[in-house]
């Protein structure tokens, strides 16, 4: 993981007069799951005790604390294993797969999309994976805002138990991600539980200068990332031909694990060739003259996918950033671009306004101010700040998204109650 140093850090954009005062201090962390600038502004507002991010911050540091005492997950804790017979292969099932019913052994397994069957998040790597990224990423956080080395500790030992110590590390590939019973061993489609990946590149670059994470670390997580780059990018391995293929958020997500494990790599010339061919690629293929998204809109919750489409196509276009790339510019050839994609779904950040189509779960609309945040960070339309003021203080937010909200520097009204967090 590397560090960015205040004079590359202008010359990508990123830094307002604020964040430039605050990085003569120490280094910026080479992060990219929002712009560094956020990060930057929150810590001086932790360190002035803003109000404006007091509960988000207070619920970080708790979720942290309680991180501290938790026990290390691995790919040993799972009881279903994969075909390979091997534990540290990862292993899950696909999670809208149910039993036939007409058949006396319910194989095989039938497709309802929309409907999570319980069971595939039992005893596999599904939610031991999710754990250990977002474990990571908390203690992160709260060691870069607090300094306190505990949690930097923490954090590495829980990054070595997955991905490096030799008796419990997972194998860099997920050849038997999202298997269906009776159907098939693994598919492409379990490249998407791999997205969490990225919350623990983050986090090692938020606790690499602690001196929890040494330099033995640093060498045997990048030759873990690079075996992993290399089953991402064959293209003979059947889950990315499979993966590719798909042209949803699937490909969405896939492209940026894709390019931001090249930029961590260091692989930038890649990174940059092959984000300025897929980009224009993506939008082309998902967002129409509206802003709709028509692979999303097909499914069972296509509010929730949209969401969770728009979220990626967000990712990269801070990614974009980091490469000389200004997505926000860039428009699809059915007229859509980053901007309409957002405001067909905007909107529905009132909750009292409903969906136009049936849902079969309830879809979080929080999601949508961070999205909102950041595209009135590009072009200061009043719609988007007029949203945000309405409903960034109404109910609850299972993120800290708001920390990285640079407030002040936007102008947001603070005068809204602050979001309780579940």
């Amino acid at each position: 993981m590397k560090y960015r140093s205040v004079a590359m850090g202008a010359v990508l954009g990123l830094m307002v007069s604020l964040v430039a005062a605050a990085a003569d201090e120490a280094p910026l962390p080479l992060i990219y799951a929002f712009p560094v600038r956020n990060l930057v502004i929150a810590k001086q507002l932790v360190t002035r005790n803003d109000p404006s991010i007091k509960t988000p911050y207070e619920k970080l540091i708790k979720e942290a604390d309680a991180a501290l005492g938790a026990k290390p997950e691995s790919v040993m804790d799972k009881f279903h294993i994969a075909a390979s017979g091997n534990k540290h292969d990862f292993f899950s099932y696909g999670p809208f797969w149910w039993p036939d019913p007409k058949k006396p052994d319910g194989l095989p397994y039938i497709r309802r999309d929309g409907y999570i069957n319980p069971k595939s998040k039992i005893g596999t790597d599904s939610r031991f994976f999710w754990h250990t990224c977002r474990n990571a990423e908390i203690l992160a956080y709260a060691y870069y805002f607090t300094g306190r080395k505990a949690y930097a500790e923490k954090a590495a030992e829980i990054i070595r138990v997955w991905f490096l110590d030799p008796e419990t590390a997972m194998n860099p590939n997920a050849d038997y991600g999202q298997a269906i019973p009776g159907v098939i061993d693994g598919r492409g489609e379990g490249l998407i539980e791999m997205r969490q990946l990225l919350r623990v590149t983050d986090a090692i670059a938020l606790i690499e200068l602690s001196g929890a994470w040494t330099k033995d670390d640093r060498s045997a997580f990048r030759h873990w990332l690079e075996q992993y780059y290399d089953w991402l990018t064959h293209a003979h391995t059947k889950q990315s031909m499979d993966e590719t293929s798909t042209e949803n958020n699937h490909m969405s997500w896939d492209d940026l694990q894709l390019i931001q494990v090249l930029l961590v790599l260091g692989k930038t010339d890649y990174a940059r060739a092959l984000f300025q061919k897929e980009f224009p690629h993506l939008l082309d293929m998902q967002v129409k003259s509206q802003g709709e998204q028509e692979r999303e809109l097909v499914r069972a919750d296509s509010l929730d996918y949209s969401l969770f489409n728009l979220e990626a196509l967000y990712r990269l276009a801070t990614l974009g950033k980091y490469l000389g790339v200004d997505c926000w510019k860039i428009t699809a050839k059915d007229g859509g671009n980053l901007y309409t994609a957002l405001d067909y779904v905007a909107p529905y950040a009132d909750p009292g306004l409903p969906w136009p189509k049936p849902e079969v779960r309830i879809t979080n609309r929080k999601r949508l101010l961070p999205l909102l945040a950041e595209a009135y960070a590009q072009n200061k339309n009043p719609k988007y700040k007029n949203l945000l003021n309405k409903f960034c203080g109404d109910g609850e937010d299972p993120e800290h998204w708001h920390l990285f909200w640079p407030y002040n520097n936007f102008g947001f009204s603070r005068e809204q109650p602050q979001v309780s967090q579940p």
